[in-house]
């Protein structure tokens, strides 16, 4: 029970690599208030295990950082952790881009993060708690088609290395773990891909992945948990890439 006491945030936390990581946090002690845009599906997290909590939210939305954390600190007053893992994006050559989807790819990317994180700072310092962001290989691989995606995870990256330094004085740790290409409904309900597309995107994938394979949301949220653990107190600033080496491929 590593967690127990603990409170977390996760943004995104409806499938995937957030709800992976939620339901092991939970397991470990930690009250979650995972947050998403469906009330149904949060009602189904919620029925998983007793210590996670559902909250409406939509990480692009600027007013839901503010109220996200208000929650959190509402139901059980305190707050030790957040998981910017609400993400988004889309396979988009540079000639289709407009001014809208690349206000909506760093809103959801960037700004909801930095605003999750500024709402929780007063109450981060008093727990020395931590925040880790979600970015992607892509935050330094480049990518034909991916470049607002690639762009928008190279910029969280950065964050969580200047907001390492900013707030080190104040106990609260940052890092962010970049994965890889995991089992998810990514492919299908954020970049909008059709059965064939997404088919022939995870075999390229596979191809190209060193160890041969793509994740399972369980390998990301393990290293989301190790880099939360009190143990791991003297790591801040990081970007770890857990993703079967695609990174080096």
């Amino acid at each position: 029970m590593v967690f127990n006491g603990k409170v977390a945030i996760i943004t995104g936390g409806g499938a995937g690599i957030g709800l992976a990581a939620a339901r092991l946090l939970a397991e470990q002690g930690a009250k979650v208030l995972v947050t998403g845009r469906r009330e149904s599906r949060l009602k189904e997290v919620e029925a998983l295990h007793p210590n996670l909590k559902g909250f409406p939210a939509d990480a692009g939305d600027a007013d839901s950082a503010s109220r996200t954390v208000a929650a959190a600190i509402g139901l059980w007053g305190r707050l030790d952790l957040v998981v910017n893992n609400a993400g988004a994006g889309a396979i988009q050559p540079l000639v289709d881009v407009d001014a809208q989807s690349a206000q909506d790819m760093l809103a959801i990317n960037v700004i909801g993060p930095t605003l999750l994180a500024a709402a929780a700072v007063p109450h981060l310092a008093k727990t020395n708690g931590t925040i880790i962001n979600l970015s992607s290989t892509y935050g330094s691989k480049a990518g034909s088609g991916l470049s607002l995606y690639a762009a928008s995870k190279a910029a969280l990256e950065h964050l969580t290395r200047c907001w390492a330094l900013e707030l080190a004085p104040q106990g609260i740790r940052v890092n962010a773990i970049a994965s890889g290409p995991v089992e998810s409904d990514f492919l299908r309900e954020r970049m909008g891909l059709s059965d064939e597309q997404i088919a022939a995107v995870k075999e390229q994938e596979r191809q190209a992945i060193p160890l041969g394979r793509r994740g399972e949301p369980a390998d990301v949220a393990r290293w989301i948990a190790k880099l939360a653990d009190p143990e791991a107190d003297w790591i801040t600033g990081q970007v770890i890439a857990v993703d079967g080496g695609l990174t080096i491929a």
